[in-house]
């Protein structure tokens, strides 16, 4: 594999990419730095094929990135990323579409049985044996020049991810799990992961309280951080924390001059524009519909019985992933079990496809009381059950049958109720 100086003129990004484009799958990663902005700032950009690697300077004066923005739009090729939600995020902000097809080779990790978070250095670890150096993992990207080391570092990311594509891929077709990733890459690809609704963003901050009016405002105050967080491309934090938004919520102030007296917010919020704004947030607030109420509990709609059922689903889907080694997040997720324990059998994707077999028919069996489990010489093991009959109790000779009350007479005197009596004791003579 070759690997090329740092990219920082459009004539060479123009012909290097021209180099991937004649392979059916690229190695894409990127360094970014967003501890002081709301959007992610690009400051490094790797890609990677078989045959050539190389670093994309976005911060370079004059680079035209067009190429490498047509890369990422083209079908035919392959996008290969380790933990890309961010990476793919940067690039919906870019082309306002997110690149297809897309393999995520953490996700490909869980369906491998190495765990939920894998990172990539011990996915490296594991297939090739190598020992990545991460001294320049937390370096300042956005600072100019860039030191050999930290390109060095960078670029490793995209040249080893290379080598793991062709093995991970090998290995889940063994296995045959390679359909398995099919949702979970759909999911990744979904657009609807990487743009924040401001109208829904309140769902993400703790509740003060549950009272209509008050999660309305909470609802507004949200929506507004969120817009001026945008506007001022900065750390939501930077303009309200979420206690204060929530302290805000729950006990509006008057008057912009009370502003002042609000933990968390400048006294210069009394007469500038944030502060006007903030206050015609909080006017324009209606309190919440029924259908916008958030559930009351944590596991809506389960009882106590069915809390218990969830937690024993969740019990067997550790038990199944242990034995059929894969990631117990791969398969089922907490919200889908709850579900099934309360009695919804419709539109949950443990009950479809590989998922179903499995898992699902198993939770099945479990919530229908056909499986259950056991120990057996210390381990836990799962075993079916059968069917018990229950029979109507026997009814001795000596027991009498109390029949209904008798109706009330016509005179309107209450009639006592017929009823079994305890026998006479006979005096002693």
């Amino acid at each position: 594999m070759q690997i090329h100086p740092l990219v920082t003129d459009s004539e060479t990004l123009a012909r290097l990419i021209g180099r991937l484009k004649q392979h059916d799958i690229v190695c894409v990663d990127t360094e970014f730095m967003r501890e002081s902005t709301y959007y992610p700032e690009l400051c490094l950009i790797q890609l990677a094929s078989v045959e050539d690697a190389f670093a994309i300077d976005p911060l370079a004066e004059g680079l035209d990135l067009t190429p490498f923005l047509q890369l990422l739009s083209d079908e035919s090729i392959l996008k290969v990323l380790h933990a890309g939600g961010q990476d793919i995020e940067i690039f919906m902000n870019l082309t306002g579409k997110v690149p297809f097809p897309l393999f995520d080779t953490q996700i490909a990790a869980m369906a491998m049985g190495m765990g939920e978070q894998v990172s990539y250095a011990n996915l490296v670890a594991h297939f090739t044996g190598h020992q990545i150096d991460k001294g320049a993992r937390f370096t300042d990207w956005a600072r100019r020049p860039l030191s050999d080391r930290q390109i060095h570092y960078a670029i490793g990311d995209v040249t080893y991810l290379s080598q793991l594509f062709p093995r991970m891929l090998t290995k889940l077709r063994k296995t045959g799990r390679g359909e398995w990733l099919d949702e979970e890459m759909a999911r990744l690809s979904d657009p609807a992961n990487y743009v924040v609704n401001p109208d829904t963003a309140w769902q993400r901050l703790k509740l003060p309280n549950r009272k209509p009016e008050v999660l309305g405002r909470l609802k507004a105050l949200a929506r507004w951080r969120e817009l001026e967080a945008r506007d001022k491309n900065v750390p939501r934090g930077r303009i309200v924390k979420d206690e204060t938004l929530a302290d805000l919520a729950a006990a509006p102030p008057a008057s912009q001059s009370d502003l002042g007296k609000v933990r968390g917010l400048s006294t210069s919020w009394t007469t500038n524009a944030i502060g006007q704004r903030l206050l015609a947030a909080i006017a324009s607030a209606e309190p919440l519909s029924d259908e916008e109420m958030p559930p009351r509990e944590n596991r809506p709609g389960l009882s106590t019985d069915a809390s218990l059922i969830a937690d024993l689903l969740k019990l067997l889907l550790k038990i199944r992933a242990k034995e059929s080694g894969v990631a117990p997040k791969l398969v089922a997720r907490s919200e889908e079990m709850e579900a099934l324990a309360a009695g919804v059998r419709e539109g949950l994707p443990i009950l479809s496809g590989w998922r179903r077999q499995q898992f699902g028919e198993d939770a099945l069996a479990l919530v229908e009381g056909r499986l259950g489990f056991s120990v057996r010489n210390g381990k836990l093991r799962m075993q079916p059950l059968q069917p018990v009959e229950v029979e109507a109790p026997d009814v001795s000779e000596d027991e009498v049958s109390v029949p209904a009350p008798a109706p009330a007479p016509d005179n309107g005197a209450a009639a006592e109720p017929n009823r079994r009596r305890a026998p006479r004791r006979r005096a002693a003579g």
